[in-house]
């Protein structure tokens, strides 16, 4: 008789209405992320490990990781269009310290 699992990192459930949070917010930053024109490959929010979002791409220079709602923020409100960035690179560090 095989011994019962114990190990912590079994699959939990996940609140399905905790997920669409998360999926709509990563949905949302993506949309605005477009609207300022950039392309997926070069911006965009992709769903974490843990309910996290990441933010990333080739603008911007190692991913942002955080809540879905607080990437969204960063998106809506500190994430300048493609053409205002130009050809410099965001920072996290840079995006993290002007929330």
């Amino acid at each position: 008789m095989a011994a019962p699992l114990t190990s912590s990192s079994r699959p939990r459930r996940i609140s399905s209405a905790r997920t669409r949070a998360v999926s709509d917010a990563i949905d949302q930053a993506n949309a605005l992320l477009r609207e300022r024109g950039y392309a997926e490959r070069d911006l965009a929010v992709h769903p974490g490990p843990r309910g996290k979002a990441l933010l990333k791409g080739n603008k911007i220079i190692s991913p942002l990781s955080d809540e879905a709602e607080v990437v969204l923020h960063v998106v809506r409100e500190l994430v300048p269009t493609d053409g205002e960035l130009g050809a410099k690179i965001l920072r996290p560090a840079e995006l993290r310290a002007k929330l």
